[in-house]
Order: C-alpha cells, then sequence, then structure tokens
C-alpha cells in the first residue's frame, strides 16, 4: 500500500512479530507478503489475502505489479503495488505458534506483524529488508514516470 501525502511518497510497511525480531529495526521491516501453492492459486490473488490476513486492512482495486526479486534465503517474492490509506495503529495481525523460550516445551502464540507504519520511499528504503527495496525503487520510478518526470528528478535516484 502506498500514498501520496504533501507530494512525497510513502510506502505501509510492516514490522514482523515474534521474538526474534522483537530488537531489530533498520533493515527488518517488511513489505505484507506470504506463501503461496503457486500450482493451486493466483499470486495476485495471494498477495491481497496475505495483505489482509497481515494488517486486516482491505486491498485497494487497481494493482500495480513491481515484479519480482529473490531473498537471500531463496524464496522468490512477487509484489504488488495499490494506492490507499489506513491507520497503522488499527493493524490486526494473524498469528503464528512458536516454542518459546527454546527448549522450554512451551508454545506461544505472535503475530505475524506486530506494528505497520507510513515512511517515506527514502526512509522505506533503510528500514526494509534489503532485498525488498527494489520494490520501493521501482514503485518510485512507475509513479514518477506516471507523473512526467524523468528517473533523475524522483526521490530515490
Amino acid at each position: 500500500m502506498y500514498r501520496r501525502t504533501h507530494g512525497s511518497l510513502e510506502v505501509l510497511l510492516v514490522h514482523p512479530g515474534g521474538p526474534f525480531w522483537a530488537r531489530k529495526d533498520e533493515g527488518a521491516w517488511s513489505i505484507p507478503k506470504g506463501e503461496y501453492d503457486c500450482a493451486t492459486e493466483d499470486a495476485l490473488a495471494a498477495a491481497k489475502r496475505e495483505f489482509a490476513e497481515e494488517t486486516g486492512f482491505p486491498s485497494g482495486a487497481m494493482h500495480r505489479s513491481l515484479g519480482e526479486t529473490r531473498m537471500r534465503s531463496g524464496k522468490l517474492v512477487a509484489a504488488w503495488a495499490f494506492e490507499g490509506d489506513c491507520d497503522p495503529g488499527a493493524l490486526v495481525s494473524n498469528t503464528f505458534e512458536l516454542e518459546w523460550p527454546p527448549h522450554s516445551g512451551r508454545r506461544a502464540s505472535f503475530p505475524e506483524a506486530d506494528r505497520a507504519e507510513w515512511f517515506t520511499a527514502e526512509e522505506a528504503c533503510r528500514r526494509v529488508h534489503p532485498a525488498q527495496r527494489v520494490f520501493i525503487e521501482r514503485l518510485d520510478h512507475l509513479l514518477a514516470q506516471d507523473a512526467g518526470s524523468t528517473p533523475e528528478a524522483h526521490s530515490l535516484r
């Protein structure tokens, strides 16, 4: 999800929940995303579903492809952008279970995303997982093309 505020591009990012990510910030944030079975589910439909599951917010109507990128883990991520607005404080995320503390035999439930926040494109590039920066750069480039500006004129180049 992105919005334009006072002429500036802002991107909604989520912070992963769970104890591993609790004290991590720069490079830890993410676009809302998840896994899907490419044999049984359309990638865009999965992206819309995952966005709703991780944020509790509805997905927009018009989605623009931002292509794909490969994470260091080998996972291939495809992303779409849509214009919208929401109150990050109203985030409602699905949860996952994990043995915590490790080797304790106790299971605890954690939100997939523990918070969301709007960031300028420049700040989002600092906060987001490094492999996902390309999506913010591509969105910035697409919006600059829409506005008729040259690549040199927009904020991330």
